[in-house]
């Protein structure tokens, strides 16, 4: 009979910055038991999602069961990627009993939903439930990342770019793919900006979703996993912007990783990724940094003008001491400009 089971898969989406792997840190953290599975799709040639889940600590997720699929929308190498490494993970011994798949930022969820009606999976996995994570904070100020006034200007400058928002596109058919949202960063967000942000996103679902507000991904699991929903019964009547196209790119984007040396004061180097996302209308930086004298690594996460840090775990003792962030923006980012910035 066990055979028979469906292995349930819950998709995190949500854009650049938003939490999702924050969140997906804290369920690992604490999944009392439950043996789970992450799948971690990035928009890049390094993982750096993949090495802050490794790091959680927790025994419910092995670090073999951590599998990174960088370079690639998952949306986009449904053969060549999801379904192979699906194979994989429902072979491990012992058995998985619950799949998590962050999608990369600039994912649209619909296409992976419906890849779960292939035959080669549909018998042995189910859609437990779609998760939307939203920046509150960015949302509350009436944009989907933190900086859209950058970027509405680097489209005037550039004839280049599409004027069509591809940004408000993606965020938007992530919402209407979501069985739960939740809507992150609200320790950044006063009560009224919480009920424009949740007013703004219930506009546009078609039908009811639960929305939940939280800070830091602080979730209890058994909120996430166990919706039992079976999404891709049901994915057809979930209308999205792309539904007329028969696949899509990410043209609009780019991606590029920055190696760093020791730096010397965490603060310090916080300023120039600020003033690196400032000067060049960077989306996203994330990543891995060592600093002189301190025997822990660096984590660092800038969303717009926003920039944090923390130590996250020792250096192992074959790693190099070298750092790596991954800067994401739009097509035409001054690559140069970037990593002169961030070196200083």
């Amino acid at each position: 009979m066990n055979s028979l089971i469906r292995v349930p898969c819950t998709i995190v989406t949500g854009f650049l910055g938003a939490g999702k792997t924050t969140l997906i840190r804290h369920l690992l953290a604490n999944a009392q038991g439950r043996r789970l599975a992450v799948i971690v799709n990035e928009f890049g040639d390094v993982g750096i999602d993949g090495e802050v889940l490794r790091s959680c600590g927790s025994s419910s997720c092995r670090q073999e069961n951590i599998v990174e699929l960088a370079n690639g929308c998952l949306c986009c190498t449904v053969a060549e990627e999801f379904v192979p490494t699906l194979d994989a993970l429902l072979a491990r011994k012992p058995s998985i009993e619950h799949i998590v798949i962050e999608t990369s930022g600039l994912a649209l969820p619909k296409p992976l939903v419906q890849a779960f009606h292939w035959p080669a999976i549909r018998s042995r996995v189910t859609v437990d439930g779609v998760i939307a994570v939203i920046d509150g904070a960015a949302l509350a100020e009436g944009r989907v990342v933190h900086d859209m006034a950058a970027l509405s200007r680097q489209r005037a400058s550039d004839a280049s770019l599409d004027h069509d928002d591809p940004i408000e596109e993606v965020w938007a058919d992530q919402i209407a793919c979501a069985d739960l949202v939740i809507v992150n960063k609200r320790d950044l967000v006063d009560a009224a900006g919480i009920q424009a942000v949740t007013t703004r996103i219930a506009a546009l679902l078609p039908r009811p979703v639960k929305m939940i507000t939280t800070a830091g991904g602080q979730i209890d699991p058994a909120t996430l996993i166990g919706l039992g929903v079976g999404t891709e019964a049901d994915i057809e009547n979930r209308r999205t912007l792309h539904d007329a196209e028969p696949e899509h790119d990410h043209d609009d984007f780019t991606s590029f990783v920055v190696p760093l040396r020791e730096i010397t004061d965490p603060d310090t180097f916080a300023h120039r990724v600020a003033t690196a996302v400032e000067l060049h209308q960077v989306l996203r930086i994330k990543g891995f940094v060592a600093v002189a004298g301190k025997p822990m690594r660096l984590l660092v996460q800038a969303v717009g003008s926003r920039v944090t840090h923390q130590f996250d775990r020792l250096w192992a003792a074959p790693e190099r001491r070298e750092g790596q962030l991954v800067v994401i923006g739009l097509k035409g980012l001054d690559r140069d400009g970037v990593m002169q910035a961030l070196h200083g």
